[in-house]
């Protein structure tokens, strides 16, 4: 039995086949992690969908920001753009309810195996077990649906930039959301920067990617992570994997073997 963790897939179904194809996975026998952002962008987000809730028993996942955006669009928080094609397909599929109600179940970190798993990040001032704990507090919103109406509604923005521990209510909400699944440069103290979306090369003032620091918290754990694209798959940091290698760009879709770390890709530009 194998257990693989895979990057953001955004509805390249047929990329993602072949990504388990090549690694020979077998459902029966082995295991997925995904790190988020499972829909949006690509040609089939639907059969993505169903496939991994087909497979959920052998699937652990969390949410990314477009697998928020998918929900919030189906809590009527934003309107469906003409470009949504993908997103639109799932909205009214007559399996819409099912394959929503086990998204929305997804935490936004998951800690098991001797890894943490989440979509952006986790920031220099949280140590994983207060990751953990904050991270439950948007699961236990999501799980009461007028909760996760009131969250979606308030769910978009970059306030609060930072984190205080004496936020409440949806501010408290959104940016620990910001963290887990828009993250990518921060200053030392957790200050956000959400508008720079390239690569490392682009770190500016206090701002780096936010496993760069020293003392952050989490350095001594294994944090496996997607979302951002630009990195290709390198941190040059120990103990952070970064897993979005840019599929839906035409980059490669990459799973990593849990047991020994082992890299597995496939070509994307095909």
């Amino acid at each position: 039995m194998a257990t693989y963790a895979v990057g953001d897939i955004q509805g390249c179904y047929a990329a993602f086949q072949r990504l388990l194809k090549q690694v020979k996975f077998r459902p029966d026998r082995d295991k997925l992690w995904i790190a988020g952002d499972m829909v949006h962008r690509g040609d089939d987000s639907l059969s993505t969908l169903r496939f991994l809730y087909q497979h959920r028993q052998q699937v652990t996942a969390v949410l990314g920001n477009h697998d928020l955006h998918l929900l919030a669009l189906a809590h009527g928080a934003k309107p469906l753009s003409e470009k949504e094609h993908d997103l639109a397909k799932i909205l009214t599929a007559k399996d819409a309810d099912r394959l929503l109600n086990w998204l929305q179940s997804l935490p936004l970190l998951v800690h098991k195996k001797g890894y943490t798993m989440v979509h952006a990040g986790i920031p220099p001032t949280w140590s994983v077990t207060k990751a953990q704990k904050l991270a439950s507090e948007v699961h236990q919103a999501l799980a009461d649906e007028a909760m996760a109406k009131a969250y979606f509604y308030g769910m978009y923005g970059n306030e609060p930039h930072c984190w205080d521990d004496h936020l409440i209510g949806i501010e408290r909400l959104r940016v620990i959301t910001n963290y887990f699944t828009r993250m990518r440069f921060c200053k030392a103290d957790g200050t956000l920067d959400l508008i720079n979306k390239k690569g490392v090369q682009t770190s500016h003032g206090d701002y780096q990617p936010w496993f760069s620091f020293a003392d952050r918290k989490s350095k001594n754990d294994k944090v496996i992570f997607g979302h951002w694209a630009s990195l290709e798959g390198r941190t040059d940091t120990e103990n952070v994997y970064a897993l979005d290698t840019g599929c839906v760009w035409g980059g490669s879709l990459t799973a990593m073997r849990l047991d020994d770390e082992a890299l597995f890709g496939i070509d994307c530009s095909l």
